[in-house]
């Protein structure tokens, strides 16, 4: 069984699998299907992971889960036990944190297009760190910190201009990725002046993010050297002595068997250790560390539980299972050619025997989740399990073609509890509105 490397997911004596001992065609058929599934197990593993060895190896330090990865309220509610910091990159995001009772003093605020709307959301509920991205921004803070009364302590952040290996659309510390102050043409040097000079903001640091999904972490240590290489110019230049280093997320999952990311002991282990090399080269103090991780903390603690509806074979090499989900649950596939593992949840021990694609019931031709899948022979009606679904799929999940977003469920041993609930037909109208000449042009074609 290929999900072997993942601790919350077993096969019992029955040959099924199982997530935190609750077998899943239980939780299919109790909750329906399309279903997330989440090991809060797995979940809190890796918030301790982080937390311990950052503890071992870097004292000064902290951990912010990067919301966009998945964030309804439960989680929030997790993290926050878990005594983590909350990434949130938008007003809405910053909305449900506030909403969960997380504290607003805990959270890192980012967003390379934050509206006066947004900024002054996070002025007033008193957000730890403003992340900031371009010089509107910092004028925007400015000004509005002085009408709301408060001096909001900013990170800025740095794009080095390094390539990484990932997706493209996944890559941000490039030379021509939209993000942050880029560090070859000045904007990096001229933004730091800028804080400096304000009366309003408190400038506490850098903050620089790769990408994401990165298994080699190569070109992140050598952005760890970009970035000592930074502040020991800023402190040439300006005498400022940054106080706190984000270096951002991005470490990887294993996706994959091929996919081979480091643990997050041993990443963190080369992370200090590069850095503790830069600044000393540079004579620099050791600055607070903060690290920015979302797919490694959730990504392997979900699955999702799909029913097979129909199956259709076109030649002897190519068979298609058609499940009840696709790219409107999980649009990764179709952005970024994500690969994903599969097993049948009632013969998670056998070996495979065919070759198939999974594909979904969206009108695309690209509604394709798997390709080349190697399963035991699959009936309508079996339930499909795809693996390492816990991030980046309900957060960009989508209606298309109106198909309603599934539920999700947090497994925590024998406890089995929703945590978003499916959503309707009618959920699915809920903001539309008719305008009143249709809505009476309606009723006088039914009246005649």
């Amino acid at each position: 069984m290929m999900q072997n490397s993942y601790r919350h997911l077993q096969v019992n004596e029955r040959g099924h699998l199982t997530i935190e001992g609750q077998e899943a065609l239980s939780l299919a058929r109790r909750f329906g299907t399309p279903l997330w599934v989440l090991s809060e197990r797995a979940i809190r593993e890796r918030c301790g992971a982080y937390r311990q060895a950052l503890a071992d190896f870097w004292s000064d330090s902290a951990v912010a889960y990067a919301g966009k990865a998945l964030l309804p309220l439960a989680i929030c509610r997790l993290m926050d036990e878990e005594n983590m910091w909350l990434d949130v990159a938008s007003g809405g995001e910053l909305y449900a944190a506030q909403a969960a009772g997380f504290p607003a003093e805990r959270m890192m605020y980012h967003g390379n297009n934050k509206s006066i709307e947004e900024i002054r959301m996070g002025l007033v509920a008193g957000v730890g760190r403003f992340i900031c991205d371009n010089f509107e921004e910092l004028d925007r803070i400015d000004e509005l910190s002085r009408i709301c009364d408060h001096r909001p302590s900013v990170l800025l952040r740095i794009t080095p201009g390094i390539d990484t290996r990932t997706h493209r659309y996944i890559a941000t510390g490039h030379s021509t990725s939209k993000f942050g102050f880029h560090l070859a043409d000045g904007q990096a040097l001229r933004a730091t002046k800028r804080v400096l000079s304000s009366s309003q903001m408190r400038l506490a640091g850098f903050h620089c993010h790769l990408g994401s999904q990165l298994t080699d972490v190569s070109s992140l240590l050598h952005g760890v050297e970009v970035m000592c290489q930074f502040m020991a110019e800023i402190r040439q230049v300006t005498g400022y002595i940054a106080s706190e280093l984000n270096i951002g997320g991005g470490l990887g999952i294993a996706y994959t068997e091929s996919d081979r990311p480091p643990n997050i002991r041993s990443f963190v282990q080369r992370l200090t250790s590069t850095l503790k090399t830069a600044l000393h080269r540079h004579d620099l103090p050791a600055p607070r560390l903060w690290l920015e991780p979302g797919r490694s903390v959730v990504g392997e603690a979900g699955l999702t539980l799909y029913t097979i509806g129909s199956i259709k074979t076109l030649s002897a090499d190519l068979t298609y299972l058609l499940v009840d989900g696709g790219m409107a649950d999980n649009p990764r596939p179709a952005l970024y050619q994500a690969r994903y593992r599969a097993a049948l949840a009632h013969k998670a021990a056998v070996k495979g025997t065919e070759t198939v694609h999974v594909a979904g019931k969206c009108c695309e031709s690209g509604d394709v989740l798997i390709h080349n899948v190697c399963l035991p022979t699959a009936q309508p009606g079996d339930i499909l399990a795809v693996f390492c679904t816990g991030a980046y799929n309900h957060s960009m999940a989508s209606n298309y073609n109106r198909l309603p977003r599934p539920a999700m469920v947090l497994v925590n041993g024998k406890d089995a509890q929703l945590i978003v609930a499916r959503q309707s037909y009618a959920d699915l109208l809920c903001g539309e509105i008719i305008p009143h000449r249709l809505s009476a042009r309606n009723q006088v074609a039914a009246g005649q």
